[in-house]
């Protein structure tokens, strides 16, 4: 069987892919591995964002893990980060997300979290894949499990976010947009507590809006919100609340590693920045890794995937680390992941450098980047890091560039596409280079 587990969970077309039948068989597997490690009682927690196949798939899921023994704990609507924080604090077996993030609406996934909060590891992800075609000797009568809905989700997570806050922010004038997913009752929750201005946008999920027109990957209408009203930030979530984007005061997006670059200067001017370093991926931004060195802050690359980002933070006792696309960690109060998290510590910073946020933002120099994604045939992406036709044309590129850009081509774990980028000081080559090759990657891989 192929790999069903990606860079996050499990993903794909709600009852199309991401059938009932697999839900169950995942839950299932999953409780059936922990009952191995000698946990004769599973307890999970399953959480889940608005899309309307939410309910469908929670159901499927925890039927399969009532029928190996587990029990099960249903948090309802609630980000990422949140199902992460419960799992800690209530001390269950595992956490459950029913989420396909930035995803249409039509998709949707299951991912795990482990008793600590923690992403499942490959190995642990392997070992639920090897039982879910397994067949099992039903359970009967008092040793099947049991469920029920767990009321004090939401104040467990709102506590931990409104726990970060350190300053004032009355005189903010804030929009926030909750992607129509998993963040709009949290997010309300938090923000109302800032005594701010605040206005929301995206905070009507109707099971079939989320990330439509609005949220981190579609910030169109957060900048022309944000510009119209006259705002100091606007701050934009994904379906499932572990992503972030932030708008400044003029309408321009600061992305995933301008908001690392504001969060780690102002963690090493207050002396919180631990062992002067942070871990980011290959996806980030050259220009920024630089400009962090100058000011005597180091950076570690890992594998795209905020798990890779957390794995390298917990080795080498990092506490900041996170993704171009917004997947900030700040490890001293989450285990993932966190878009809540990381507004208010961000809010704190621009707070307390007396500053415009266009101010900040406008003097971090980034070298252009072109990325460009391309859609081709699922079973194909893989072999776009062996094809011999690209990986010539890709060296080609590179001698191009001279020693001042780099190529990068990856295949998304999450969808039929090869995300190809190309980063330099040149902006009209970098584009030249990225055309050709997505064009090469189109026609060798569709």
């Amino acid at each position: 069987m192929a790999r069903l587990f990606g860079t996050d969970g499990v993903r794909g077309v709600a009852n199309t892919f991401l059938t009932c039948e697999l839900a169950m068989k995942i839950g299932r597997a999953a409780c059936e591995v922990l009952r191995r490690e000698g946990i004769e009682k599973p307890v999970f927690v399953v959480g889940k964002d608005g899309r309307i196949s939410g309910d469908m798939l929670e159901s499927a899921l925890c039927a399969g893990i009532l029928s190996r023994g587990g029990s099960v704990r249903k948090l309802g609507v609630l980000p990422t980060p949140a199902v992460a924080t419960v799992t800690r604090k209530m001390g269950v077996s595992a956490g459950v997300v029913i989420s396909a993030s930035h995803n249409p609406y039509e998709h949707n996934g299951i991912k795990f979290f482990n008793s600590k909060g923690f992403k499942l590891t490959d190995a642990q992800e392997e070992a639920i894949e090897e039982l879910i075609e397994e067949s099992y000797e039903p359970l009967s009568g008092a040793d099947i499990g049991t469920m029920y809905m767990e009321h004090r989700a939401l104040k467990h997570y709102t506590d931990l976010v409104l726990g970060c806050v350190d300053d004032d922010f009355s005189d903010f004038n804030i929009v926030v947009d909750c992607a129509n997913g998993a963040t709009a009752e949290a997010a309300q929750t938090v923000f109302d507590s800032l005594n701010a201005s605040v206005c929301y946008i995206g905070n009507q999920p109707n099971g079939t809006n989320i990330n439509e027109g609005c949220g981190s990957t579609a910030p169109a209408l957060l900048q022309k919100t944000v510009f119209e009203r006259g705002a100091d930030i606007g701050i934009a979530f994904d379906g499932d609340g572990d992503r972030i984007i932030i708008v400044d005061e003029e309408g321009e997006v600061v992305d995933g590693d301008k908001i690392i670059y504001i969060l780690a200067c102002d963690m090493q001017q207050s002396k919180q920045l631990k062992k002067a370093c942070i871990a980011a991926t290959v996806m980030s931004n050259m220009g920024i890794l630089a400009e962090l060195r100058k000011l005597g802050i180091d950076a570690v690359q890992t594998k795209v995937g905020d798990r890779h980002v957390l794995a390298a933070m917990l080795k080498q006792g990092y506490n900041l680390g996170g993704e171009q696309s917004g997947h900030i960690i700040l490890s001293d109060y989450n285990t993932t992941g966190d878009g809540l998290v990381t507004a208010m510590r961000f809010l704190s910073a621009l707070r307390r450098s007396g500053q415009r946020l266009s101010e900040i933002a406008n003097g971090i120099e980034k070298y252009p980047q072109v990325l460009i994604n391309v859609f081709v045939d699922d079973e194909k992406k893989y072999l776009v890091s062996t094809d011999e036709a690209i990986t010539q044309l890709v060296a080609q590129k590179e001698e191009l560039l001279r020693g001042e850009g780099r190529v990068l081509l990856r295949a998304s774990g999450t969808e039929a596409l090869v995300r190809v980028m190309v980063e330099g000081k040149d902006a009209d080559l970098i584009k030249e280079c990225a055309e050709a090759l997505a064009e090469l990657v189109k026609t060798r891989l569709e």
